[in-house]
């Protein structure tokens, strides 16, 4: 009787026991979650370099000259009025090509800050602007003046700001803005004439010429896209509109001699004008060194 209890108590054991192993086995098992995976490592920060090329236009390209008589000379007025003049020259616009070196501050994953120095020269298809002046003197005599004036931008470069939004990790749109600088040209010459009555004989005569260079500073704002195609290479597209000012030209007084003998017989003076703004297209492609970019370490 005793062994038949045994054997008994032995198999409901043996039973729980492995009833116990088969609800062990269907309970939920909790293991910790792993990590989330580290962030990319900011592929824009750090210094760059580069090359671009493109086009660039004016936006203003009329040339103002005015002029006003120095003496009591009847005829003065009549050839000052001759010289005044607004010319509205050929589109002065050309292509450009030159460097940049910038900088750029990944953070917050999308946002691109960073500053960029460039500068471009310029070479111009645009030539010089003519007018003829054309007005009445006294005694009915004819005032006429040949006005020539050219403007030209040889130069220019920037220093901005720069401030962008990753689309993508690989694609940045950005805005821009800062100083400008550029190497501005502006020359005028006046070729005046008093003739006889309606276009008669020449009576007198008198030359004038001036020109201004020199680097003017002024301001710059636009935007662009670029796109990091390869790991340390980018192309980028941009656009910039610039304003350099105006430059005011004094002339040299222009001094009328009679034909005959030589005599002074009337004088002007002359102003001339000319606003340097404009817009640039341009296209590049920069190289990035990432140097000083912090390694980014998992934690597991």
């Amino acid at each position: 009787m005793r062994i038949r209890m045994n054997k008994t108590l032995s198999v409901a054991a043996l039973a729980l026991a492995l009833t116990g192993s088969a609800m062990a086995a269907d309970l939920p098992s909790y293991k910790a979650p792993l990590p989330p995976p580290p962030p990319p490592p900011p592929l824009w920060t750090g210094f760059y370099v580069g090359l671009n090329a493109g086009g660039t236009w004016s936006n203003s390209n009329s040339i103002w000259t005015s002029a006003f008589p120095i003496d009591a000379d009847l005829e003065s007025p009549g050839i000052a009025a001759s010289a005044a003049s607004w010319l509205a020259g050929n589109n002065n616009g050309g292509f450009i090509g030159g460097g940049q070196i910038g900088y750029n501050w990944q953070f917050y994953n999308n946002f691109v800050a960073g500053v960029e120095a460039d500068i471009q020269g310029v070479a111009y298809s645009s030539g010089a602007v003519n007018t003829i002046g054309v007005s009445t003197v006294f005694a009915n005599d004819t005032g006429l003046t040949f006005t020539q004036a050219r403007k030209n931008l040889d130069y220019i470069g920037t220093v901005r700001g720069r401030l962008g939004w990753l689309f993508t990790p690989t694609l940045l749109a950005y805005g821009t803005g800062g100083l400008a600088y550029g190497g501005v040209s502006l020359n005028t010459n006046l070729a005046s004439f008093e003739l006889e009555g309606v276009f008669g004989a020449l009576n007198s005569a008198g030359f004038g010429a001036a020109s201004y260079s020199d680097t003017r500073v002024g301001w710059t704002a636009g935007g662009g896209l670029e796109w990091m195609f390869w790991p340390n290479w980018s192309a980028k597209v941009e656009y910039l509109y610039y304003d350099l000012g105006t430059v005011s030209l004094a002339a040299p007084v222009v001094i009328g001699f009679n034909a005959v003998g030589g005599a002074v017989d009337w004088s002007y003076a002359a102003n001339t004008r000319a606003r340097f703004n404009g817009n640039i297209v341009r296209a590049g492609v920069n190289y990035h060194f990432n140097w000083g970019v912090p390694p980014v370490l998992a934690k597991y």
